[in-house]
């Protein structure tokens, strides 16, 4: 069983108990999510069944697209409504203007510091398990992209926005630093995901159905095929000779004009995707760099 369901994970579920149930369901070994959702987040999952889950690393480098709703005046230790809250202030003296102001400095490149509250690893511990236990890690701050933010609705103290970003962003940092940028302090009150790569949440499938897809044995409804998430990869037909080679790993030269800096995506005479390569500078010959048979 091999290809990735969009899947539109529910508040209050781990994106790991989707993934146990996805295997339950199938009994398939292989299965992944592509991007950690929060628990109270909800939206689109990308879960890859069996060799579909060797792709996994182009979908967790796509952008993500987000609809957030942060609350102004309340900071939590988590960044989030799940957790204690730190601050209080008012923030009735917070106007459009001013926030507008604060937003443009969260967009295009930025730094930012994850949350101690987050799955990321300190010497082999998860930081949320040492943030539970009351150790704090000076964490060091990493460049993201917010390609695009937009302020979508404003409701003292409640503010909507439209987020798209690179791999690696907190949402939750973003409302955090918000609020200290306004001087009020903020939280993520709610969070969906609304688009992982090529995934929207418009064609996503919930629990439900995704159990009665598999009590009817109608799954393929709702799979993707393996290269449906690197159609921007260049790509080749090879012939049956250098479709064997691929097969045992051998390197192979292409006679098209290929972008050599880049990957490229092959295929069989009969159009079955075959692998990604790369290009070998050094031989002039493409590597097999991933393949599926």
């Amino acid at each position: 069983m091999d290809g990735i369901l969009n899947i539109d994970k529910p508040s209050g579920k781990t994106s790991y108990s989707v993934v146990a149930l996805v295997k339950r369901l199938s009994g398939e070994r292989r299965v992944g999510h592509a991007g950690t959702l929060d628990p109270a987040a909800t939206g689109v999952l990308p879960v890859c069944l069996g060799q579909a889950t060797r792709i996994v690393e182009f979908l967790v480098n796509t952008t993500k697209t987000y609809r957030a709703e942060i609350e102004l005046g309340v900071a939590t230790d988590t960044f989030d409504a799940s957790g204690t809250v730190t601050y209080c202030a008012d923030p009735s003296s917070i106007d459009l203007d001013k926030l507008q102001s604060a937003l443009s400095s969260f967009r295009g490149s930025i730094r930012q510091t994850p949350p101690m509250y987050s799955a990321l690893k300190h010497r082999g511990q998860p930081l949320y398990k040492l943030a539970r236990a009351g150790v704090n890690i000076e964490r060091r701050s990493r460049p993201v992209t917010v390609h695009h933010l937009e302020l979508v609705s404003w409701q003292i103290p409640f503010a909507a926005l439209e987020i798209e970003c690179s791999k690696g962003t907190y949402i939750r940092s973003l409302a955090h630093d918000l609020g200290q940028a306004l001087g009020c302090g903020a939280h993520l009150k709610n969070l969906v995901r609304t688009r992982c790569g090529i995934f929207d949440i418009k064609n996503a499938v919930s629990l439900d159905q995704l159990e009665e897809a598999f009590r009817k044995e109608n799954l393929q409804a709702y799979l993707y095929p393996i290269d449906s998430v690197i159609r921007d990869m260049p790509s080749v037909v090879v012939d049956e000779v250098a479709e064997a080679a691929l097969k045992n790993g051998n390197s192979i030269a292409i006679v098209d004009s290929l972008d050599t800096g880049k990957l490229c995506r092959a295929y069989s005479p009969n159009g079955r995707f075959l692998g990604i390569l790369r290009y070998l500078h050094d031989k002039g010959l493409w590597q097999p760099k991933k393949v599926f048979i």
